[in-house]
């Protein structure tokens, strides 16, 4: 029996462009990676092993055949159509293709027995390569005094040699052919770190920043403002939004508004009285463009604030 992914790469395969690149543009990169990996692999599809819904494609395929239409060089194609070429080019050639998406393929628990074998540089730097899920769900079966020192790793990348990525990704799946010479791959360690436990559970996030308060300090609270973003006030209800409010100064929220996102501004007015919201609209009106240093300073202090009432419980901030 074919599996998903490869059930979606015959079936993908199967129509024609200009059909197939819609749904294409649907996918995440993490989707369209497994796509990828399936279809570089896949020679013949036995007709009797496709399932009924892809009936079409068995009446038309009444013996085994090679992957329609191009195979893996096609799915590129629908991607650069449906993405643009730079993102399809970044999925396509990022010069650690086949074995990353076996991982992001692989139980989590096979995943984290095979990192817990290697040192926590190599195991980080696979972890922030792959998708946030993928790597939350490998971080969560890890030993809990082995999870904070891995994030830790992670949030201090800043890019990853292809050689060291080479290197641990042979150690997992054996089979990456050399690069040399293949130039550092560019990494947001801090935001990739962030991803990593935002994208997992509640728990494991709070005990690993917990062991990371007690040993890093700096370390800890970047992180917890990497996971909750001055944008991220936008997902804010508004009861946890008027609770927020009255522990914020009207001048400091007027400043840290300018230039907001309109979906930050919403939440924000939809949290006041008519009456305080005018007031704010007209501070907002006076006060001149503020330099960047300011603005991301004030911001973060109401992050911060947000931050502090959910620790005390007095608000969700809905991740």
């Amino acid at each position: 029996m074919l599996t998903g992914p490869e059930k979606a790469v015959v079936f993908l395969l199967s129509l024609d462009e200009k059909l197939a690149a819609p749904i294409v543009a649907e996918l995440s990169e993490g989707e369209l990676r497994k796509l990828r990996s399936v279809a570089s692999t896949m020679r013949e599809v036995p007709a009797d092993a496709l399932d009924a819904t892809y009936q079409d494609f068995v009446d038309y395929s009444s013996k085994a055949v090679a992957v329609p239409r191009g195979g893996l060089p096609y799915l590129r194609r629908l991607a650069a159509g449906a993405f643009g070429e730079e993102r399809a080019r970044g999925v396509f050639e990022d010069g650690v293709t086949s074995p990353l998406a076996r991982l992001e393929a692989a139980p989590p628990e096979a995943v984290a027995a095979l990192l817990g074998r290697e040192p926590p540089q190599l195991a980080a730097a696979i972890l922030a390569r792959l998708e946030p899920a993928t790597s939350a769900a490998v971080l969560a079966d890890m030993p809990r005094d082995r999870q904070a020192a891995i994030v830790k790793r992670v949030s201090k990348l800043t890019e990853i040699p292809a050689s060291t990525l080479e290197e641990a990704a042979a150690a997992l799946v054996a089979e990456l052919p050399a690069s040399e010479g293949a130039a550092p791959i560019g990494i947001d360690g801090m935001a990739k770190a962030a991803q990593l436990l935002n994208a997992g559970e509640k728990d494991v996030a709070g005990e690993v920043l917990a062991t990371l308060e007690a040993e890093s300090p700096e370390l800890s609270r970047g992180l917890r403002l990497s996971m909750f973003t001055f944008a991220d006030l936008a997902r804010l209800d508004s009861r946890a939004m008027r609770t927020l409010l009255r522990e914020v100064t009207g001048d400091r929220l007027a400043l840290a508004l300018k230039g907001a996102p309109p979906e930050v501004l919403s939440a924000v007015f939809g949290g006041l009285s008519q009456r305080a919201a005018e007031v704010l609209r007209d501070d907002m009106e006076v006060l001149p463009p503020p330099r960047k240093a300011e603005l991301d300073k004030v911001r973060t202090e109401i992050v911060e604030i947000a931050l502090r009432l959910e620790a005390e419980g007095q608000i969700d901030l809905g991740r």
